[in-house]
């Protein structure tokens, strides 16, 4: 007995040999038990087509009637046809599950507001099998105002309670707080997804696409980001710093470092103007930071006076003024230098320090030479003019000149 597909008849008696053409063929079960009958020789599942007596089957191959190899008796079987599977019906998907929800708990609640939310859902925009209402975009944006509230208040509450930790300094405090802001933000983002219901399937291409265009525009912010919370970290640039850093033409930005955001660092000048430069500049470009380590500068007051003075006296002079201006520290103490032989002057310099660079460093300048200028007038040192000496060449027209001159001169005394 093979396992071939056989060839129903609804007479074995008048079947004739030889190939039938036939339906497909299919598996047979026993009608009893709903088992499947198996081939004894083979150990296969028997296969036959159905007929409308589907009591005897023909051997597909020979054609001849299948019988039972125990009784002898024709096969009775019934096919077992596989069930037409049952088409399912397209579905329109609601991207904000949420909304229905809600939407039908307060239909249960109220009939009057249940109808006008009834009437804001029927306004609604298919796109595809995605349908979108209005009450889907009202319920989706008072969600999204409530996350964006609580969240901006969190972050307010997180930002006092970090600056009553005593234990942290300003840095740690800053970093703190641009950590824990971070976090706040990414769980309203995830909260917000979870109360609105969205299904995130039904805006996979459009959120790829979207995501890649903004990892593109926002690509400098996130390094901002990157930067300003690497700067904090390392302490190598804090607020209250005072620092000089350069721009692309060359030209060098004096203050003090007032806030370090999410994309720029604020500088305050001397003469309060605010620059706000991006942290990645501060990172990938020269920093002179003033106070990184020790706040204590020490500054360069440049001063000349004749040849015909007493050096060692206006040495004396220097320190002095020095040592009384306000803001010059006496530990360590100012020194004077002599510089050089100038064109027309012998030039010092001032060495003094100062503690406060945030205070200014020209002031200071200020303060001891004016200082000075006091001690020179009361000693008699000068402070020289520029000096050239001239070489006129004689030639005839110089010495008529010379001539006249004289000529004039001996007139004036006779007169």
């Amino acid at each position: 007995m093979t396992a071939a597909s056989p060839v129903p008849a609804t007479d074995a008696a008048t079947a004739t040999p030889g190939p039938v053409p036939t339906p497909e063929a299919v598996p047979l079960v026993n009608p009893a038990t709903g088992q499947p009958l198996l081939d004894p020789e083979t150990g296969e599942q028997m296969m036959g087509v159905p007929v409308q007596q589907p009591t005897t089957f023909l051997d597909p191959a020979t054609g001849k009637p299948l019988v039972d190899p125990e009784t002898g008796d024709p096969v009775a079987a019934i096919a077992a046809v596989p069930p037409t599977p049952t088409p399912t019906p397209v579905q329109t998907s609601d991207p904000i599950a949420a909304a229905d929800g809600v939407r039908d708990a307060v239909s249960e609640k109220s009939q009057t507001v249940g109808s006008m939310v009834d009437t804001l859902d029927s306004m609604a925009i298919q796109m595809g099998h995605m349908r979108i209402s209005l009450w889907d975009v009202l319920f989706a944006s008072a969600i999204v105002l409530v996350i964006v509230v609580g969240a901006w208040f969190a972050t307010k509450a997180i930002k006092v309670l970090v600056a009553r930790a005593t234990r942290l300094d300003e840095t740690q405090r800053l970093l703190s707080e641009k950590i824990i802001t971070i976090i706040v933000w990414v769980a309203a983002f995830f909260l917000g997804i979870d109360l609105l219901g969205i299904d995130l399937t039904a805006f996979a291409v459009f959120s790829g696409a979207f995501g890649l265009a903004i990892g593109f525009g926002l690509q400098k912010t996130f390094g901002n980001l990157i930067a300003g919370i690497i700067l904090l970290m390392d302490k190598s640039i804090k607020p209250g710093d005072v620092i000089a850093i350069a721009d692309q033409a060359g030209q060098s930005t004096f203050g003090q470092i007032r806030r370090i955001g999410i994309r720029a660092v604020s500088i305050t000048t001397r003469d309060q103007r605010e620059y706000l430069i991006p942290n990645e500049n501060l990172m990938v470009n020269q920093v002179e930071n003033w106070s990184y380590s020790s706040k204590n500068v020490r500054i360069q007051v440049p001063v000349g006076i004749s040849y015909n003075c007493d050096i060692k006296r206006a040495e004396e002079l220097m320190l002095q003024a020095a040592r009384d201006a306000k803001r010059v520290k006496q530990t360590p103490p100012p020194v004077v230098w002599l510089d050089k032989y100038g064109e027309s002057s012998v030039d010092f310099v001032i060495h003094c320090w100062i503690s406060d660079p945030e205070e200014g460093v020209g002031n200071v300048r200020s303060d001891v030479l004016k200082r000075l200028w006091d001690l020179f007038q009361q000693e008699g040192i000068e402070i020289p003019f520029p000096q050239r000496d001239i070489n006129l060449r004689g030639n005839e027209e110089f010495e008529q000149l010379v001539a006249a001159i004289a000529q004039r001169v001996d007139t004036d005394r006779k007169d």
